[in-house]
């Protein structure tokens, strides 16, 4: 297995983890909150496509294609407090740009020589994102940390316990 091939595979396993405890939260659900001041699964998502394209987009500039117009903005920190179904999309549109943005992800890793995963990064990313490979490993490891903290809601919401 070579870096493309275990970056691949963390990325997978996050989307596994992530359908599996998204797939029967409903609506008013996706904005619940495990724990107050804890941030709802509808927002995390929205951040969670942010930051991929934001991470992939700081180590390779100008690979990844835009988010729609101000989905960014409404997905960070000072948006993280709303609970208003109005301020987010449903589970199916986030799933579905998530998707778009992964295969975005895919195509930029896919293309990249192996040579550039030690190079420094010159985007804006995290402090402790250093390299470009840096960039694609953080991203389904953010993805799984996040999910990880659905299985807190999950229980709140007596549902099956997955893994």
């Amino acid at each position: 297995m070579d870096f493309k091939d275990a970056v691949r595979k963390s990325m997978e396993l996050a989307d596994f983890m992530v359908e599996k405890y998204v797939t029967d939260l409903t609506p008013e659900e996706m904005l619940t909150r495990p724990v107050p001041e804890a941030n709802h699964v509808a927002w995390q998502l929205g951040h969670l496509i942010a930051a991929e394209r934001m991470l992939v987009e700081g180590g390779v500039p100008g690979s990844m294609p835009p988010l729609p117009a101000g989905f960014a903005e409404r997905h960070n920190k000072d948006t993280a407090k709303s609970d208003k179904p109005g301020d987010f999309l449903t589970k199916d549109e986030y799933l579905k740009l998530a998707k778009e943005i992964r295969a975005a992800t895919l195509k930029v890793l896919d293309s990249a020589p192996n040579t550039d995963f030690d190079k420094p990064v010159t985007g804006k990313v995290p402090p402790f994102v250093q390299s470009i490979g840096d960039c694609f490993v953080t991203v389904g490891s953010h993805w799984t940390m996040h999910a990880g903290q659905w299985v807190a809601l999950r229980r709140k919401l007596h549902r099956e316990v997955m893994f």
